[in-house]
Order: C-alpha cells, then structure tokens, then sequence
C-alpha cells in the first residue's frame, strides 16, 4: 500500500515538472513561432519533468520522504527513462528532423536517420575511451556505460558555463567595470552618425541624378554588364560623368560605418542605463553582489587549481566539515549530525534552484540568439538533450555536497562510477574557462574605450 501511495506521489509531481516544461515551452522558447510538430514539445517536456525528478528524489533522500525501497525503485526507474531519452530518443529525432528539411532525402528520410544516429552511437561511445570513468568489470551492456559517458559530456558543460559565470557574474554587476560615459561622448557620436547619414544621402542623390542623365541620353540600354563591362565603363567613363561603380563602393562603405555607429551608439546608451541603474538601491545591492562573487570566483579558481596541482576531492561534505571546523575552534556543544542534515537540505535546495533557473536562462538566450523558423524544432532538441544531460551530471557533482548516509542510495543507482575523475575534470574545465573569460572580457573591457574614442 505504502508503495501505490510513493508512486502516486511521484506520478503526481511528474505531471507537474511536465506541465512546468510545457509552459516554459510555450510562454518563453516558442511565443514567437508556431508549433507545428507536437512531439517535439512533448520530448522537451518529458525530459524537463525526469531531470526535475532526479533533483526531487534527492531532496526526498535528505528529508526521508517516502519509503527507501520506493525510493530506489523510483531513483532506478527515472535513471533508466532519462538515458533512453538522451541516448535514444532525443538523437534519433535530431536527425529524423534535419533529413525532413533536406528534399533530396525525404522518401528514405527512415534509414537516414538512423545512420545519423549510428554516427552518433559510434561517436558517443567512443567518448568514453580517453577517460578513465568505468571499473573494467563493468560489461559493454550495462546502465554505468552510458551515464558514464552522458557524465563526461555534462560535467564539461556545467564546467564551461560556471567558469564563464563565475567571471561575467561580477563583471556585469558591479559598477567599477562600467565605462565612464557622459552625454558629451553620445553627443559626438550621434554627431558622426548623422553625418555618414548626410554623405550617404548626398552620394546616393549623385547617383540618382546620373541615371536619370545617363537615361536620357540612352546610355543605360547600351551599358555593357557583368565584371568586364564594370572595368570598361571604370576605364571609359567620358569627361564630366559620374562614375556609379565607385560611387556604389563609398556607399557601400559608409553604410556598413553607420551600422558600426549605430550600434555604438546603442551600447553607450545602455552603459549610461547602467550607470544610473547602479546609483538606485537595487543596483547597489548588485553591485556588492558582484564583490562578493568576485571573492568566489577568485577563491574557486584558487581552490581548483590546489585540487588540480595535489589532485585532491573531498571525502567529507562541505557543510558537515564547516561545522566541525567551527565547533572545535570554538569548542561548544554540538549536534554536528543533527544539523548538517538540515544545512545540507537548504544548501542542496539553492544549488537545485539556481542550476534550473540558471539553465533554463541560458537556453532562452540561446535560443532566441541562433533559432528560425526552419531550424527551431531541431535546436529545441538540442536544447533538451544538452539541459538532460547537465542535470544528470549534476546528480553526479551533487553527491559530495550530501553527507554520507545520503550519498549511499545514490551511489547504489549510479554504479561504481569513477566520481573523484568527475569531480578533478570539473576542476580542470572550470580552471580553464574561467582563465579564459577573464582574458576575453579584459581584451573586450580594454578595447571598448579606444573604440569609442576613435575619431
């Protein structure tokens, strides 16, 4: 009985994290396109509600909500379903999706989607090669050889994106990397606009007013085209007349001059928001948001490099080693176990709230920067394997920050993976991309003012 009730439970809270993926679907991914294949909706949903399960049943280990056999049950259960869907479904439907919108294969667009996925098996598979993830007794068919390799591939975007987050977080909010800019320099600047604005008109008068002439003295119908009709009327162009090839190439140029303008003059208007923005309460309290996660990025990058250079992971979870820090320096009567427990609860309860959040923004902008009306099915696909596989490799980076008695379940579920790679590869992607935002964001930061100043 205690089993129907779990279940019904988990039913429940999956139809919820599906109709959550459903809206987000509709409201924010596909509010300006019209939905005309279902099933890909239905996919993104589904693998938002099984990802979103994965991080309930962890909160549910922490709380003991449910029985632990029907949390077991369940943990297996999902495991199974999201890898079918990231290895098997979502793939398969990528390349039904891109041979649908090439005419040339659509009456056998079957078989050419299932050698797109064989291509993706023997690559996927291949990934797992180079690293060492699996134990050798572990066989070719079991659960462990694909979320081995679904964790490589997850671990190194979450490292990518928190290295790039880590930088750009500070960076946007706080208020010392804001340029100085003033009415003065959006002054000149739209100064300079409007008069690449005056050349381009007055340039395109002079070619006006040259057709107009060339036609009425019956020069346009004899005017020879293509490339060496361009280089003899370059060569034969009568005293007094207008040359309209070259006149067309300073157009040309000027007008790509305004867009670059334009879009200056944008961006200084936007930096001047900034700055006023940064001046109210709100903008100050993002400001020594950016302090504080500059002190964070520098403390991860600092911490990262120590565990790449010792190779060291931690054994005991953070939270459960702070307090017994803290409780013998300070040597007080402490419940250590008692109250990791709830700590880890709210501090695993941010880290999932934050991570869905964060991804779910990061996809929208995605989205919105590279979609079409062609190409949004199959980015919307991509999307929904790229956010299944980060939550399952968050499943496995999670795991350190619960104490010990919890980690065993999930430990069971996941197989006799190689976690301590997964934890020093983090390491070693978020090391690498963080060095380099900071080296991209210092280029950009610098180059910004002198091109202001251009004249």
């Amino acid at each position: 009985m205690s089993f129907l009730i779990d279940s019904s439970i988990m039913i429940t809270s999956q139809i919820l994290f599906f109709g959550f993926g459903w809206l987000f679907f509709m409201r924010q991914l596909f509010k300006d396109y019209e939905v005309r294949q279902y099933v890909v909706q239905v996919i993104f949903s589904v693998t938002f509600a099984f990802s979103c399960t994965m991080f309930e049943l962890i909160i549910f280990e922490i709380l003991g909500v449910l029985n632990s056999s029907s949390r077991y049950f369940h943990w297996k259960m999902n495991l199974c379903i999201i890898l079918l869907i990231l290895v098997f479904m979502v793939p398969f439907y990528i390349g039904y999706s891109i041979v649908s919108n090439i005419r040339l294969l659509q009456k056998q667009r079957l078989l050419f989607s299932c050698l797109l996925w064989l291509t993706f098996m023997y690559f996927f598979w291949k990934l797992g090669d180079p690293f060492p993830i699996l134990s050798p007794k572990h066989g070719i068919l079991s659960i462990e050889q694909l979320i081995s390799r679904v964790g490589v591939i997850g671990v190194t975007l979450m490292a990518l994106l928190s290295g790039f987050g880590a930088v750009n977080c500070p960076y946007t909010y706080m208020s010392y990397f804001l340029r100085n800019v003033t009415d003065t320099d959006i002054l000149a600047l739209e100064r300079r606009l409007l008069q690449t604005m005056d050349m381009i008109i007055s340039k395109k008068k002079r070619m006006a007013v040259a057709r107009r002439s060339m036609f009425q003295k019956g020069e346009v119908h004899n005017k020879p085209f293509g490339f060496w009709g361009m280089i003899k009327s370059v060569a034969a162009s009568p005293p007094g007349s207008e040359n309209l090839t070259l006149i067309q190439q300073e157009v040309d140029a000027l007008e790509e001059l305004s867009r670059q303008l334009f879009l200056e003059t944008a961006d200084l208007y936007a930096t001047k928001e900034r700055i006023e923005y940064s001046k109210t309460f709100k903008g100050k309290y993002f400001n020594f948001l950016g302090y504080f996660f500059s002190i964070y990025c520098v403390w991860k990058i600092f911490m990262a490099t120590i565990n790449i250079v010792f190779d060291r992971v931690g054994k005991t979870d953070p939270v459960t080693r702070g307090i017994e820090i803290t409780v013998n320096y300070l040597g007080i009567q402490f419940d250590v176990k008692f109250w990791s427990q709830h700590i880890s609860f709210i501090l695993v309860g941010i880290i999932i709230v934050t991570s869905i959040r964060g991804l779910l923004i990061t996809l929208t902008k995605f989205f919105y920067a590279i979609s079409s009306s062609k190409s949004s099915n199959v980015i919307v696909l991509l999307l929904a394997q790229i956010m299944g596989m980060y939550f399952v490799s968050s499943v496995l980076l999670i795991r350190m920050s619960m104490p010990l008695q919890y980690r065993t379940i999930i430990t069971e579920v996941l197989g006799e993976l190689q976690f301590n790679f997964y934890h020093r590869w983090f390491d070693v992607i978020f090391l690498v991309s963080a060095l380099s935002s900071i080296l991209f964001l210092y280029l950009a930061h610098k180059q910004a003012p002198e091109k202001h100043m251009a004249p």
